[in-house]
């Protein structure tokens, strides 16, 4: 079968450290997930590139078998995608985060789609809470001084405080919310979480999570976590209204989908200095233009969609994903907790829900 993967350029980067040092970066167009060599011994045929859209991608997709895409370096595989592919079969996400496939349009051309779920959620957790600490510590400010050849002790510590006993909500408590929240936890801190479907009682108290209305959580809270799915209802949502009735002064974290924060709005906010702060490492669209207003805005902690791309993660993607291909090359069942779109349905709750939620 023949197999086109479209990943993020490596441009000659290779681990500096650990048992992997001196190769490519796993999850880079360079490393190639590691799969060449067994899918060429298997007999496929594999190709790939970076061009997310025309080029190579465009040339390969006639008689392609399956596609992977990555949520860091997308392919917005949409029904002109699929109408290039008539022999697409599968397609695979290699990371967690699926909504740049278009899902009904792969279930009415029973195309199975899978990610590699759980692959990297204790990535994205440690790398929120670093978000966390860094903006209520005001860290990038004092590490631009040392940069600079700045010694400003009071212009650094003006906007600098503790974590202890602060307030913290985490909007979605799925499982990278819940390992945020078991991270922030030793801090002392006051949790509390909003989600659609409430937890159970055993689960909050692991968290050490209050479960409150959302706009209770936004007035009151010190700190604010984004760790919810991009779906009808979350984007756009935190808009100049949500962001201006968050507590003055307060963080913002997210590590979830770009479009969920309005991009203007956010600007405003931290111009006018509503909000302390903002870390983000999603954008809309990505990657992220020169000129995105993001890049230049105060008080930021951006970083290019790097939560989830740890070495440590891409290990553990790049070994889901080749399980994933065994089992479809075998015509056996890829595991249910991977699966979103199978048999011209869509399988995954998770994913049936927001996809309903968009046709309603």
């Amino acid at each position: 079968m023949k197999v086109v993967m479209v990943l993020y350029p490596g441009n000659g980067h290779k681990i500096e450290f650990g048992e992997l040092e001196g190769q490519p970066i796993p999850g880079s167009a360079d490393g190639e997930i590691g799969l060449r060599q067994w899918l060429e011994s298997e007999g496929h045929e594999l190709v790939t590139t970076t061009d997310r859209e025309g080029g190579e991608l465009e040339e390969n997709l006639g008689d392609a078998d399956v596609l992977i895409t990555t949520p860091f370096w997308p392919v917005y595989v949409t029904s002109e995608v699929m109408d290039q592919a008539p022999n697409l079969k599968l397609i695979l996400t290699a990371g967690v985060g699926s909504d740049h496939i278009d899902l009904g349009e792969a279930a009415n051309r029973n195309i199975t789609v899978a990610e590699q779920t759980a692959s990297n959620v204790v990535s994205v957790a440690e790398h929120a809470v670093m978000c966390v600490l860094n903006l209520v510590r005001n860290f990038v400010l004092q590490y631009n001084q040392v940069v600079n050849g700045e010694w400003d002790i009071a212009g650094a510590a003006k906007r600098a405080y503790d974590l202890e006993r602060k307030t913290v909500g985490i909007y979605g408590a799925g499982a990278v919310g819940q390992l945020v929240a078991m991270r922030l936890k030793p801090f002392d801190v006051k949790m509390y979480y909003y989600k659609h479907s409430r937890l159970g009682n055993t689960e909050e108290a692991v968290c050490g999570f209050r479960y409150v209305r959302l706009d209770d959580m936004m007035a009151h809270c010190d700190v604010i976590v984004i760790e919810a799915p991009l779906t009808p209802e979350t984007e756009g949502l935190f808009d100049r209204d949500v962001l201006f009735s968050m507590k003055k002064g307060a963080w913002l974290v997210n590590t979830a989908r770009g479009a969920i924060v309005d991009r203007d709005a956010l600007v405003e906010a931290l111009e006018e200095g509503h909000l302390a702060g903002y870390a983000g490492d999603v954008w809309d669209p990505e990657p992220a233009p020169p000129d995105h207003p993001w890049r230049t805005m105060p008080h930021h902690m951006m970083t290019p969609h790097t939560a989830g791309t740890t070495i440590d993660a891409q290990k553990h993607y790049a070994e889901d994903t080749r399980r994933c291909l065994q089992a479809f090359f075998a015509g056996e069942n890829i595991e249910d907790d991977h699966l979103i779109v199978e048999g011209g349905e869509i399988v995954s709750g998770t994913y049936k829900a927001i996809y309903e939620a968009s046709e309603s």
